[in-house]
């Protein structure tokens, strides 16, 4: 089956090396466009966890 795969507004990248996420049931998969066969699955509680951490800027520093 294949996945209808998303990428943010925010990437703008011209080479198109991006994040893309899709889902898979109840599962959130995350893949990098340059690596399309290198997949990370998880949930959408730990997705937004992860997400919320950005935001209040706990990973600046890894950037």
């Amino acid at each position: 089956m294949a996945h209808q795969w998303q990428k943010s507004s925010f990437s703008t990248d011209a080479e198109g090396d991006c994040l893309e996420l899709a889902t898979r049931g109840d599962a959130i998969l995350l893949r990098e466009s340059e690596d399309p066969e290198s997949i990370v699955t998880t949930t959408p509680v730990k997705l937004a966890a992860f997400l919320a951490g950005v935001k209040a800027g706990e990973f600046d520093h890894l950037v």
